[in-house]
């Protein structure tokens, strides 16, 4: 297929930010709309500040479209907190659909039946979070009926949009891994067109810490040595389910799934942390719920959109500076990250 002369361009910034880490491209944005979550997961402390709310508004979001328009932003991904929490969220979603920007909304799942219209009408595609079987997922979300809630959900909008997206995100730990093949089935059923998988992160600032967790916390959260072996079996289990992998309905490859046991490991030496191949920093960044602009979810943050154009935050020298100088094999945040994201300055997100 024969790229636009626009696409073309596109594509020479995104290698000019990769050689120059001066960010001429920006193919993703993430937005936190609002801080609170409807859920309070037993891996995650973002729900332990919902009563200091914060959010986006609109004319944040206005604000950022010279920005987007600029470095030729394709898609945002709407995080959180629960995004949906925030009132004016499909005002925003309209804004971004105006610059013909593809959004991709990540939820808990609590109440996408409820704006299962909106969602369909203003959202391109739906990434939902699932935990476990019903009891399971429940259980680690601590709201009873979530399971429930969540199944309804997309059962409902598959029913007005059988070809609507709906993947589903599960962090794999310690209270979880051996329900990991019920996962799989839980998301079958419910009609979940895709599931992708990652362990959780034990040992960052990010989902609200204030400090990082301390060992007794990450070990509630981290598997035992003594249950490594079992969580390998478990893990065999799953990879022996060739069909999945070879028809995409696991996201991941074989070996990056074999790659959260290696994660988990390496907590008690067996290994070395896997290997991430990740250009976050020169592909997208994260803004959240107060403004906050940071490189990647797990990096400190480096400017705020209330205080500066995000061009100028992002093309500070500290911005510049702190690209140009990230050691991804010898960071100790990047090294004990849990996802990654690799974008091609090839790939097309449109």
């Amino acid at each position: 297929m024969q790229m636009t002369g626009q696409s073309l361009y596109h594509t020479f910034q995104r290698f000019r930010t990769l050689q120059t880490h001066r960010i001429a491209a920006l193919p993703i944005v993430i937005l936190m709309p609002h801080s609170a979550c409807n859920c309070r997961c037993v891996m995650c402390d973002i729900w332990k500040d919902n009563k200091n709310l914060k959010q986006l508004t609109e004319a944040d979001v206005t604000d950022l479209l010279g920005a987007l328009r600029k470095f030729g932003t394709k898609q945002v991904l709407m995080s959180g907190g629960e995004a949906l929490l925030n009132t004016n969220f499909f005002r925003l979603c309209e804004i971004l659909h105006a610059e013909k920007i593809k959004v991709t909304l990540l939820s808990t799942g609590l109440s996408i039946k409820k704006n299962a219209d909106n969602i369909l009408k203003w959202v391109d595609d739906l990434i939902v979070s699932l935990d476990g079987d019903e009891l399971l997922h429940d259980a680690i979300r601590n709201v009873s009926g979530a399971f429930n809630k969540l199944r309804e959900g997309v059962e409902y909008i598959k029913s007005i949009e059988p070809k609507y997206r709906i993947t589903a995100r599960t962090v794999i730990h310690r209270l979880n891994y051996r329900n990991w093949p019920a996962i799989i089935e839980a998301a079958r059923q419910m009609g979940i067109d895709q599931v992708s998988f990652l362990p959780a992160d034990v040992s960052s600032h990010a989902f609200n810490r204030q400090t990082a967790w301390a060992e007794p916390r990450q070990h509630e959260i981290l598997p035992t040595e003594n249950e490594l072996a079992e969580f390998q079996e478990i893990t065999n289990q799953v990879l022996a389910n060739k069909a999945d992998f070879t028809n995409r309905f696991i996201a991941e490859s074989p070996a990056k799934i074999q790659d959260i046991y290696g994660y988990y490991a390496a907590f008690y030496g067996h290994n070395a942390f896997p290997f991430k191949k990740c250009n976050a920093p020169w592909v997208s960044a994260v803004i959240e719920a107060d403004g906050e602009v940071r490189p990647c979810f797990f990096h400190e943050a480096i400017g705020n959109i209330r205080d500066n154009k995000l061009e100028d935050i992002l093309n500070s020298n500290e911005a510049i500076n702190f690209r140009k100088t990230l050691d991804m094999a010898n960071n100790p945040t990047c090294v004990k990250c849990v996802c990654s994201l690799n974008l091609s300055p090839l790939a097309r997100l449109d």
